[in-house]
């Protein structure tokens, strides 16, 4: 239970919520681990602790390789992220529509490791080295910020469904592909003005880009 700033009388007279606390406090006083025993003390809050204090991406760790488009959130603080997803924190708008366009959907699709067959995110493998668009304009910057918006404002029509839902290519509405193919052609004109006319143009494109990013790097180890 997330109970931190949470005034103790909103909790202490609750039967169930403390019957959790005493559980968490002898689950840790009876661990192996000396860290967590001394976390037994603190039975109200979280012994790791990753909370973040701006707006976020939410990446699944897991995603079914059915998908064109892993579904990412973006939050504000106060959702309470969980260890069955990567967390990003000090996202914009922009950041986003990078992350959720099909640019970098063809990056984590040819890097990422698997579990069985679907798609095992890795923050390090994926995120950590995907090549960003090289200095984008702000016009093209506000371009993508609008249409990842707008990705945003298409699933907000379907209040009762979930994203596994919503990004089922079977059932995926039109309005939120639409929105989303619309993203990716902003995204695409941040790295080229020409169009990319197939999956291996784009993840050929990316891996020249990735090697001029990091070939100062390279240099620099010899």
């Amino acid at each position: 239970l997330w109970l931190k700033d949470v005034p103790v009388n909103e909790y202490r007279k609750n039967n169930i919520v403390m019957q959790r606390i005493n559980k968490v406090k002898s689950f840790r006083e009876n661990s192996s681990k000396a860290r967590t025993r001394e976390w037994a003390q603190y039975p109200t809050l979280f012994s790791e602790d990753r909370q973040p204090s701006t707006e976020f991406l939410v990446i699944p760790k897991v995603s079914s390789e059915r998908r064109t488009y892993i579904p990412i959130g973006f939050f504000t603080p106060e959702t309470i992220v969980n260890n069955t997803i990567s967390m990003i924190p000090d996202a914009t708008l922009f950041s986003y529509g990078i992350v959720q366009s099909l640019m970098h959907m063809i990056w984590m699709k040819n890097v990422t490791g698997r579990m069985k067959s679907d798609y095992q995110y890795s923050n390090k493998l994926v995120y950590n080295n995907y090549p960003w668009p090289d200095a984008p304009s702000p016009a093209q910057i506000k371009r993508v910020e609008d249409k990842a918006q707008a990705v945003l404002d298409a699933r907000a029509q379907f209040p009762d469904s979930s994203l596994a839902d919503l990004y089922d290519p079977l059932t995926m509405p039109p309005q939120l592909l639409k929105a989303h193919q619309a993203l990716d052609k902003a995204v695409d004109l941040c790295y080229r003005p020409q169009p990319f006319p197939s999956e291996t143009a784009r993840i050929e494109y990316l891996f020249e880009l990735y090697n001029k990013y990091t070939a100062g790097a390279s240099a620099s180890k010899m």
